[in-house]
Formats: C-alpha cells, structure tokens, sequence
C-alpha cells in the first residue's frame, strides 16, 4: 500500500491541501484530486505542452512535475486565468484572433503566454514564437496564436494608466 503524502499550495490563488501518492504527478493531482481539468494530457512526456500551469512564476509542464514538489508553492492554472466571470487579455484575444479550433491545446497555450506577459509585456513576434515552441498545436497553426498574444500584450498596454 502507497503512503499518501500531504501537499499545502496556493491554486489559482485559493490555499489548498491535497493527498497524493509520491509518484503522482502534479498533472493528475490537479484533474483527479482537486478537480481543475482545464490543463489537458497530452503526451505525459513533457513534449506537447497541454498541460502548462505556472509554477511559482515559471511555466512547466505539469505531468513532468511530481504533485508532492508542489508543496509551498504557488500555482496558476487555466482555471485561474480569468478574472472571475470576465475573460482575461489573452482569452479574449484568442477568441478574437480565432486562435482555436479542438480547444486540446489550448488551456496549455494561454497559459504559457500569460507567463510570457507576466515576464515581458511587449515581447517581439520571434520572442512569442519561441517561448511558445514546446506547446503544440495540430489544428489552428501557430499564425493565429501569435496574433492573439501580439493582441493581449497591446491591450495589456492600454490598460496601464499613463
């Protein structure tokens, strides 16, 4: 029998305690344990990138990150993006942009745009395109993506009061 292992975070800004088994990880601790089945698995390989969450400011692919390694930590999931009932910047934009079709990568792609932003409020076409190159995307291209984060980072903008 697996010892179970008490894990204390924040999650999208709530505190939240959890058991999970060591090998578990942070990935199936967020959609089995505590319900937040917005990031997706993909490959359980740390290739595609569907299941980004933000780390203690850092994107990670969380099924490479072991749910007890979140112990302390703080957490951001596609849950967490929006700001209450109102979209957020970047979920609007790629709504906007058509930046979306089977919605699969999605979750993994807003969020790693938003700590794109979070770290760089205007970054370059070739800054976007390269921070996001481990989240992959078999249906809309990366044209569209692109545009919508261009289109988030400019509205970012307008909202800081001069």
């Amino acid at each position: 029998m697996q010892t179970l292992t008490r894990v204390r975070a924040i999650v999208n800004e709530q505190p939240v305690e959890f058991l999970c088994e060591p090998r578990q990880s942070l990935l199936e601790c967020l959609r089995d344990i505590l319900g937040l089945t917005g990031s997706k698995e993909g490959c359980n390989d740390g290739n595609c990138g569907a299941c980004t969450v933000i780390l203690d400011g850092r994107p990670v692919n969380s099924c490479l990150v072991l749910g007890v390694e979140a112990e302390g930590c703080r957490i951001t999931t596609i849950e967490g993006i929006a700001r209450g009932t109102e979209l957020h910047p970047l979920q609007r934009a790629f709504l906007n942009q058509a930046a979306l079709q089977c919605g699969f990568c999605t979750p993994g792609l807003i969020v790693a745009a938003k700590a794109l932003l979070d770290e760089d409020p205007d970054p370059s076409e070739e800054r976007i395109r390269a921070f996001l190159a481990n989240n992959l995307c078999r249906c809309t291209g990366y044209d569209k993506v692109v545009r919508a984060v261009q289109d988030a980072a400019a509205a970012g903008r307008e909202e800081v009061p001069a």
